[in-house]
């Protein structure tokens, strides 16, 4: 997806963040124990939210920040309703960390929306040049630096793959919720650009509430040859289940932008191992903490992508997945 010059550099990029974590581990951070605020938009409970917070504290504890000893870690769990996001951010921003982890787009901006001052290190944005939450890739200016998700070509990708998987489709919706990734608006347009050549039409479906998302696949489903693609948000991320049901219910083919979707029950599901992607903002915090600005440090992409299929849905929907596309899957699920 990432042309090869993109590719180069941020292998560049890893490389240099991997000699970094190297040398610091022999510079114990002392003194005053540091403040992280953390929010993210699963619930504590939630395997995800383990993962993230997982990998980010191995991270941290790999160049010497240790929770407890010379870290305290503050977190805020469930950020996916705006009013929750802004809420969470409120809080955390009045509790004055030195550094704030934010994941995903809503709760980023909200975060920028609260203070100008505090460094924020954001996981998992699809768009923060458009967002507003930096000025570029390479110099991002401000208070704000971190890790992007998926890029707009991401779309075309996913519709070529489902079409791959389900060739009877001739519909694709692409279901959405403007209010928590307004950037869907770029996806949507390489997904238009891609569709002649795919034989297929695609459709809007913005959804807001959890009935809108019943009405949309129900809609769908009247006509055959009905598809779905679900696009990263953490509105969708939160109703996931409910979609997989109702996928099933209706027997529309769809495919997910988050690999463990698949795990639990998706078709099929490609994107960015956001896991990873906090073990390297671990690498951001602990620059930051020991004194480098976000403005100095290059917003990178993800280098680790995943693409995981479950032929137990598969088989239920009645589909013969292509030898080609299991054999570069990373995952199947039998």
């Amino acid at each position: 997806m990432l042309d090869q010059a993109r590719r180069k550099f941020i292998a560049l990029l890893g490389g240099a963040a991997t000699a970094w974590a190297a040398a610091a581990r022999a510079q114990q951070p002392a003194g005053k124990p540091r403040r992280l605020g953390v929010i993210l938009p699963y619930r504590e409970g939630d395997p995800q939210s383990r993962a993230r917070t997982d990998a980010l504290r191995a991270t941290l504890r790999e160049v010497g920040w240790i929770e407890g000893r010379n870290l305290q870690s503050i977190y805020r769990w469930d950020a996916t309703e705006p009013e929750r996001i802004r809420a969470h951010a409120r809080d955390i921003v009045g509790l004055e960390p030195d550094l704030i982890v934010a994941n995903s787009t809503p709760v980023a901006t909200a975060v920028l929306r609260e203070t100008r001052t505090i460094p924020i290190v954001f996981v998992s944005v699809t768009d923060p040049i458009g967002q507003g939450l930096v000025t570029s890739f390479a110099r991002p200016g401000g208070n704000v630096t971190g890790f992007t998700n998926i890029e707009a070509s991401f779309g075309g990708k996913m519709m070529a793959v489902l079409k791959e998987i389900a060739p009877g489709v001739t519909r694709v919706a692409a279901l959405y919720n403007p209010v928590s990734n307004p950037s869907t608006v770029d996806y949507l347009r390489v997904m238009d650009e891609t569709a002649p050549s795919l034989s297929v039409k695609t459709i809007a479906a913005p959804v807001y509430t959890p009935a809108d998302i019943e009405t949309a696949l129900e809609e769908l489903s009247r006509q055959s040859g009905g598809g779905l693609i679900v696009m990263l948000d953490t509105f969708v991320t939160a109703h996931r289940q409910l979609i997989f049901s109702l996928s099933d219910r209706y027997r529309l083919p769809a495919i997910y932008p988050v690999p463990y979707f698949a795990r639990e029950g998706a078709l099929v599901a490609i994107g960015a191992d956001i896991v990873d992607l906090f073990r390297r903002a671990g690498v951001y915090v602990d620059r930051i903490l020991r004194g480098e600005k976000p403005a100095d440090l290059p917003v990178q992409a993800p280098v680790k992508f995943e693409t995981i299929i479950n032929l137990k849905t598969a088989k239920a929907l009645g589909l013969t997945v292509p030898d080609k596309l299991l054999a570069t899957a990373d995952e199947v699920i039998e």
